[in-house]
């Protein structure tokens, strides 16, 4: 169901935007999942990140002075954060019912570069 998943989708970027990991972790499966890809480039949890309250910081770790958009990620409405224009993450959104259960952040500057807007 496309419009439930990017219902979903819209929820956690609008709680993203807050910057309130209560309002991030609302939106998150109590059982939510973060895997992140640094490619060893640049700082990032090795492990999973489990539980919606480490997802939700793990967000709000990553938006301070960046801009938000939700666009197509692998298909699927997903969330992109830039900063001046250069993509720093590209997130894959999984759904439950209703809530976000799996991220798949991509922080890999390799893997970045088309995504750039400067």
């Amino acid at each position: 169901m496309p419009r439930v998943h990017d219902e979903v989708v819209r929820r956690l970027a609008a709680a993203c935007r807050t910057g309130e990991v209560i309002a991030i972790e609302a939106v998150l499966d109590p059982d939510a999942v973060a895997v992140c890809d640094s490619g060893g480039r640049v700082p990032a949890p090795i492990r999973p990140v489990q539980g919606a309250a480490k997802v939700a910081r793990l967000l709000v770790v990553l938006l301070p002075g960046a801009d938000l958009t939700i666009e197509s990620v692998n298909g699927r409405a997903g969330l992109v954060i830039r900063r001046s224009g250069t993509a720093v993450a590209v997130i894959a959104v999984s759904r439950g019912e209703e809530r976000a259960t799996t991220l798949g952040v991509v922080l890999n500057p390799a893997k970045l570069r088309g995504w750039h807007r400067n």
